[in-house]
């Protein structure tokens, strides 16, 4: 029997590394694009193209990290390593003599408007506005912009992922140093170039009371496997745990599961001041995320972690890192 085939671009980070173990564990031949060992780098389209051609499924998760300071330049990167990338797979796609059936690429739920109203889903979420959401519109648009009647479409909507590195690393730091408290948001002045270019946080959710989505990362091997077996979904997926919270009430858990019983804010002073000298942005603990996966649900996928405090002493415990007693 002929094993799997698939192709996974971008395969080099977080959630790529991680779905490459897992579908080669099944037996599958797992081809990578990329940069460095990769079967075919992004300047090989012949390498590309032979890849695609015959491939049972194709995964894109390539794309710049949005953990640097958004000046020109990384801004620039930011969008050309993910529309240029899906732009370039799509081509191959559309002239492949055998087309994979399913191509599942990496999206945001940043394309979210900033929300602490009302959760937004995939059939009545509002987009919203600024740097990150125009990224994110022009990352789909290119995933659909082609005519591919033989190729089924999935644009992942990632909330946060929750794993042994990623995003929960700096946090877990700050948590066990006893600084792991709310980031609060606040009023900080916006250049006019910031303004223009969309990058200046503005401020909506005070108290640390700004939604929080996540997802674990086993979750979100889950239901890639998931959408190979449920050819009715296309389109725009959430993936993000049915169970978000907020910052607030996301700190504490993280203090509980570590058994930390302090935990000193970060004020939004304190916040961009940090952030400046990490050259990242405050946008990626302030922006209010509230998304919730109302067509994975409606499909009847079934959450590995659908809860926070058991997901997160998982991660924990897989570090090796001691945890504090569990909630009754």
């Amino acid at each position: 029997m002929t094993s799997e085939r698939i192709v996974v671009a971008g395969a080099s980070g977080f959630i790529g590394r991680r779905l490459v173990e897992s579908f080669r564990a099944d037996g599958a031949t797992v081809s990578v694009i990329g940069r460095g060992a990769a079967d075919a780098r992004w300047d090989d389209r012949a390498g590309i193209a032979r890849l695609v051609d015959g491939a049972d499924l194709l995964v894109n998760l390539a794309g710049k990290s949005v953990n640097c300071r958004y000046t020109a330049s990384n801004r620039a990167a930011i969008l050309r390593s993910r529309v240029d990338t899906t732009t370039e797979l799509s081509r191959a796609v559309r002239e492949a003599a055998s087309p994979p059936p399913l191509w599942i690429n990496a999206s945001t739920a940043t394309i979210y408007r900033d929300a602490d109203d009302r959760a937004m889903t995939e059939v009545d979420g509002e987009i919203g506005s600024g740097f990150s959401v125009d990224v994110a519109t022009a990352w789909e648009r290119a995933l659909f912009a082609d005519d591919l009647p033989a190729t089924r479409r999935v644009a992942l909507r990632i909330a946060i992922v929750l794993g042994d590195g990623g995003a929960l690393t700096p946090l877990l730091w700050l948590a066990r140093l006893g600084l792991g408290g709310p980031q609060l948001d606040g009023r900080w002045p916006r250049s006019r170039s910031r303004r223009a270019a969309g990058t200046g946080h503005r401020f909506t959710t005070p108290h640390g009371r700004q939604r929080f989505s996540w997802i674990h990362l086993d979750d979100v091997i889950g239901i890639v496997r998931f959408l190979r077996d449920h050819p009715e979904l296309s389109g725009a997926v959430n993936v993000t745990s049915p169970s978000p919270t907020d910052n607030r009430g996301f700190m504490r858990t993280l203090r509980h599961v570590l058994g930390m019983p302090i935990g000193l804010p970060a004020p939004r002073w304190l916040l961009e001041i940090g952030m400046f000298l990490l050259r990242t942005e405050s946008e990626l603990v302030l922006k209010s995320r509230w998304a919730l996966p109302e067509r994975l649900l409606q499909a009847g996928y079934r959450f590995e972690h659908p809860t926070l405090d058991p997901a997160l002493r998982e991660i924990v415990s897989a570090r090796g890192l001691p945890t504090g007693p569990r909630s009754r």
